[in-house]
């Protein structure tokens, strides 16, 4: 006869992870929706909940995404229970949108010892808290050089997410799908991961190896090894530009060469399209920091008031000065727009 046992019961259940999303101002609704969506798809795949959530505000209220769309909130910043983990949902404007109690608030959270995480430039959150010093992070490669320029303690990365410790970053729009799959994986292993991934068709999971921008040929539509090495040469060289004959020796060009290959594939000249770069991070500087105007212009290669300025309004229009008051920051602290108030001389001639 067969012996028969009794089934032991079952263990109870561990209670869902709960995940406090802090929706700033004009947050970005991908990244956001991506990061939740993962969370209900890794409950539906797994069959019993894993995870909950909420969605709170700084002051309680309404808040609108950077596409208009309004959330209503479950409530103001709350006392975070043990286990749960905060994600701080960022997207626009984050300086002007991150305020006292929310720094003093997440600090407080800070020490209870849970895993933090910034969602787009949610990481600017962490990193005014100070929670992000010695440790590894990311933000959108569009605020990489002005989050450089003010923390200078983090160890940024160009990494479409970073994990390290408790505080997790990633750069925001799908790279945050990365960084769910891989908390899923990490807490409830790589099956549960894949199904998630499955659900919402990714095909291509990146690690936090993998970084933001596409290689330069596949950004400027050419494949030209040459062209691209002088052209990644030129984005590492902002602050301190190298000029064109240095540039194409040290890609085994002529500098007729190199100015050939430009206005074929490009349509302008290596000087213009190196202006370009240093311009566009001067423009990132002025809206995204509190650093002065000639700071932003040193920072950008420039050493020259009238040049820079000259530039900055053939390119975009308007002046650096008018560009800054235009989105609202203080220019308490400026100079005013005199040549004699600036250093002689110009390190990189004129840019046409």
């Amino acid at each position: 006869m067969a012996r028969t046992t009794s089934p032991r019961p079952n263990a109870a259940p561990a209670a869902p992870q709960r995940i406090v999303f802090v929706l700033m101002p004009d947050f970005t609704l991908l990244s956001h929706a991506g990061a939740l969506d993962c969370l209900r798809i890794a409950n539906r795949v797994n069959g019993t909940p894993l995870y909950d959530w909420t969605m709170v505000s700084c002051d309680g209220g309404d808040v609108a995404c950077s596409a208009g769309a309004v959330f209503r909130a479950d409530g103001p910043l709350p006392e975070t229970r043990h286990g749960d983990m905060i994600m701080i949902c960022g997207g626009l404007d984050i300086r002007e949108h991150t305020t006292k109690a929310l720094i003093s608030w997440l600090r407080r959270e800070a020490r209870r010892g849970g895993t933090i995480a910034g969602i787009c430039t949610g990481a600017y959150v962490l990193a005014r808290a100070g929670l992000l010093d010695n440790h590894r992070a990311t933000i959108h490669w569009e605020n990489h050089e002005s989050f450089a320029e003010e923390f200078d303690a983090v160890l940024l990365s160009k990494a479409v997410f970073a994990h390290d410790g408790n505080r997790l970053t990633c750069a925001g729009g799908t790279a945050v799908i990365d960084m769910m799959l891989s908390l899923i994986a990490r807490d409830h292993g790589p099956d549960l991961a894949a199904g998630v991934a499955d659900q919402v068709i990714y095909t291509a999971i990146r690690t936090d190896q993998d970084v933001q921008r596409l290689s330069v040929p596949s950004r400027i539509g050419v494949r030209h090894g040459k062209l691209s090495q002088v052209i990644r040469r030129m984005e590492e060289n902002i602050e301190e530009p190298v000029s064109p004959s240095v540039l194409a020796a040290d890609a085994g060009l002529s500098t007729r060469q190199l100015e050939r290959l430009f206005r074929r594939y490009l349509a302008r000249s290596p000087k213009r399209y190196y202006m370009e770069l240093r311009l566009q991070k001067a423009r990132n500087l002025l809206l995204q920091t509190d650093m002065s105007v000639i700071n932003v212009a040193l920072a950008s290669g420039f050493a020259s008031p009238s040049h820079f300025s000259k530039c900055y309004r053939a390119q975009y229009g308007t002046t650096p000065y008018r560009e800054r008051g235009a989105h609202g920051a203080s220019r308490a602290a400026e100079a005013p727009e005199e040549p004699g108030e600036w250093l002689a001389g110009e390190i990189d001639g004129d840019g046409e």
